[in-house]
């Protein structure tokens, strides 16, 4: 109606009555008002529609909004009761019921379809301490559960060309396309009384003349012209007349013709009005669109509002971890690079034969959760990613971590690390250069891992340490150095400061070189001295603290170790 009495009303006054599309199986609309207005502003949008979770069964009134059924011992259950449009329900189901048989859903332990003629679609969590809103964001994420509706308003204007219109200009298309509806049926109209009151006059010429009309049919040879001539009539006219039934002759019937000839003379001056009056065209169309919306009303059963409007967030993204109970785990790599992961943390300073394969042996031992990632870096700079809950258990011989991820053939594997938040890593390779790195930098998505380090023709990477992380406390930033050892058996301790923070790349020169390359190197606290592992099996630590020879500048040669240094040059 709005355009109707203003048709240049702008799109915000029209989108103060446009809530938005509204679809038969209902759902739930949950993008902004800014959102909807600037999709039908511009003719094309997608907007995201959501299944409706409601507990008809639920007595608390916020349990029953948010879909979740209570039973016994603290347990609970959540129903859908409307799922988005165009969206089938046996496929929606499989999708689930996959994501469950696929594990890709730890929270969620059944789905179960009890719909009758209303649909009520089951989910079980895994335990009750799931929180329902991360299953919900996990489903909206993984499943149909959230679609997005495509809004393209593109359309035929009056000349039938196709073209994309907003809401505003569409429904004034849709007016004048009504009111040509309204003018070309009102002209058909005419033309049919016009029609019919050409008889009407005829039929009442003929009342008229009864008598001397019998006569001539009787006496003439050819009545219809002889009609005609005398009493001025049209051909159609005196068709009809001869056409008439004898029993239409009565009185009555001429009483009929005259109360039908002057109703049909009130409607064509109406009509002629109308047609006349595009004042008039707009106050009837007005009038017939009260009439439709009285049918239609959000207020009758018909016409109610099936598709709510709330607004929510785009579901959010719900690490693994949440899906996952935290447990802890020792993982335990081989020298072959075998894996696996043993329940609960064991005492790593104890001696423990783990079972291996004969010939292999222990080469890392390491506490970590199975929320973890493991990083997993090799001497060619890649690194890879597996999930902690992912590895096998320690009963037998564990799993090749080829099978797990593509690591290249004769590709060695340098070292595991569990990631931590806010975790960095010192990165060198064998030339003498390197950088310090997040190690959320280098989480790969893939099997094939994520290359960090870019190495020249036969280097390698050489070291990957953990670096402090309380780099924030300037006092404390300010007493973390590097040790860098190097084949050549020169030592260089220089501020970590010095190094950059990458996320890929070959670094800097940490120490050079003349012949050889380097060896190892190692983050400490300049305060706590530096410290290295004895030779032998004694496993005696020593720590050296006057460090002032071998302070130098970032990319010096450096000078011989201590006494005591090992002759691996390493400093574990």
């Amino acid at each position: 109606m709005l355009l109707i009495d203003e048709p240049r009303a702008t799109h915000e006054q029209l989108m103060q009555i446009v809530q938005g599309p509204d679809f038969a199986t209902g759902g739930v609309l949950v993008d902004s008002r800014e959102t909807i207005s600037t999709a039908y502003a511009s003719g094309r949008g997608a907007l995201r529609v959501r299944a409706r979770f409601h507990a008809a069964a639920s007595k608390d009134a916020a349990d029953r909004d948010a879909g979740i059924e209570r039973l016994p011992n603290g347990t609970w259950q959540l129903v859908i009761s409307e799922i988005p449009y165009q969206v089938q329900k046996g496929k929606l189901i499989e999708q689930i019921a996959q994501l469950i048989a696929d594990k890709k859903l730890p929270i969620l332990d059944d789905v179960r379809d009890e719909s009758d003629t209303e649909i009520r679609i089951v989910l079980v969590p895994k335990s009750r301490n799931v929180d329902p809103e991360d299953l919900k964001n996990a489903l909206y994420r993984l499943t149909d559960l959230e679609t997005r509706f495509g809004l393209n308003m593109n359309v035929l204007d009056a000349n039938r060309v196709p073209k994309v219109m907003g809401i505003g200009e569409v429904l004034r298309e849709w007016l004048a396309h009504q009111i040509e509806v309204l003018v070309r049926r009102s002209q058909h109209r005419l033309e049919k009384i016009d029609a019919r009151l050409e008889l009407l006059e005829g039929y009442i010429i003929a009342y008229l003349n009864l008598d001397r009309i019998i006569e001539i049919i009787r006496t003439e040879d050819e009545p219809k012209p002889v009609m005609m001539e005398e009493f001025q009539l049209t051909d159609r006219q005196a068709e009809a007349i001869l056409n008439m039934r004898l029993r239409s002759l009565r009185k009555l019937e001429e009483m009929e013709l005259r109360r039908e000839l002057d109703e049909l003379k009130a409607e064509r001056e109406e009509l002629v009005k109308l047609l006349e009056s595009p004042a008039r065209q707009r106050t009837r169309l007005k009038r017939d669109l009260t009439k439709l919306r009285a049918g239609y009303a959000e207020e009758t059963e018909l016409g109610r509002r099936r598709t709510s409007l709330i607004e929510a967030a785009p579901a959010r993204e719900i690490a693994l971890e949440a899906f996952i109970e935290r447990e802890p785990v020792t993982v335990i790599l081989s020298k072959r690079g075998w894996i696996k992961a043993m329940k609960g943390h064991a005492d790593l300073s104890a001696k423990t034969d783990y079972k291996f394969k004969e010939g292999d042996a222990q080469a890392q031992v390491f506490h970590a959760q199975t929320t973890d990632k493991i990083l997993v870096a090799t001497a060619n700079g890649r690194f890879y990613t597996i999930g902690a809950d992912k590895l096998p258990g320690a009963r037998g011989f564990g799993e090749p971590l080829g099978t797990m991820i593509d690591i290249e053939a004769g590709n060695d594997i340098l070292t595991l690390l569990p990631v931590t938040p806010g975790g960095r890593m010192l990165l060198a390779a064998s030339t003498g250069k390197g950088f310090l790195c997040k190690m959320e930098d280098v989480v790969a998505e893939t099997r094939k891992g994520r290359g960090v380090v870019t190495l020249k023709p036969g280097a390698r990477l050489q070291v990957v340490r953990l670096a402090p992380q309380d780099a924030a406390d300037e006092t404390l930033a300010k007493d973390q150095y590097v040790a860098v050892v190097g084949e050549n058996r020169k030592l260089v301790i220089f501020p970590m400061s010095e190094i950059p923070e990458m996320a890929k790349g070959q670094g800097v020169t940490l120490q050079r070189f003349k012949d050889g390359g380097l060896s190892d190197a190692v983050c400490f606290r300049l305060s706590e001295g530096l410290s290295w592992t004895m030779g032998g099996d004694s496993g005696r630590v020593r720590t050296e603290t006057d460090l002032t020879q071998w302070r130098v500048a970032r990319g010096a040669a450096g000078r011989l170790p201590p006494q005591g240094f090992p002759r691996n040059n390493r400093f574990d």
